[in-house]
């Protein structure tokens, strides 16, 4: 009885802990993405990302955004970064980012806990 109480006790505990984001392995993971981001408020190839989480997407100035990025309507938070590093082209068609995305569900989670701590 007391072996089944821990393996439930068990069971309830890690999903919780592999869901869990981690914003030192999102730094690791984000490596991927400073060819074309940066983190202090320049733009590169890409749009600085400090201070992402809650900006409407395509509104950093003097970045040049395709009209799909402007127009997406979207704001970046969580549910749409997850969504977007998942598969940019497909979230927002026609948009830039020629990155094909993040595939592991922890790398995009770490990478949004990362993405969390920087601001503008």
């Amino acid at each position: 009885m007391r072996k089944w109480i821990l393996a439930a006790g068990l069971m309830m505990v890690l999903p919780t802990m592999a869901s869990a984001q981690d914003a030192a392995k999102g730094e690791k993971v984000f490596k991927k993405c400073k060819a074309c981001h940066d983190t202090a408020g320049k733009n590169k190839v890409g749009p600085h990302l400090d201070g992402v989480v809650g900006r409407k997407a395509g509104s950093v100035e003097g970045f040049n955004y395709s009209p799909a990025m402007k127009d997406s309507g979207k704001t970046w938070d969580e549910a749409t970064l997850d969504a977007y590093l998942a598969d940019p082209k497909g979230y927002i068609e026609k948009n830039k980012m020629v990155f094909v995305g993040l595939k592991k569900e922890d790398d995009r989670k770490d990478v949004i806990a990362y993405l969390k701590t920087l601001t503008k």
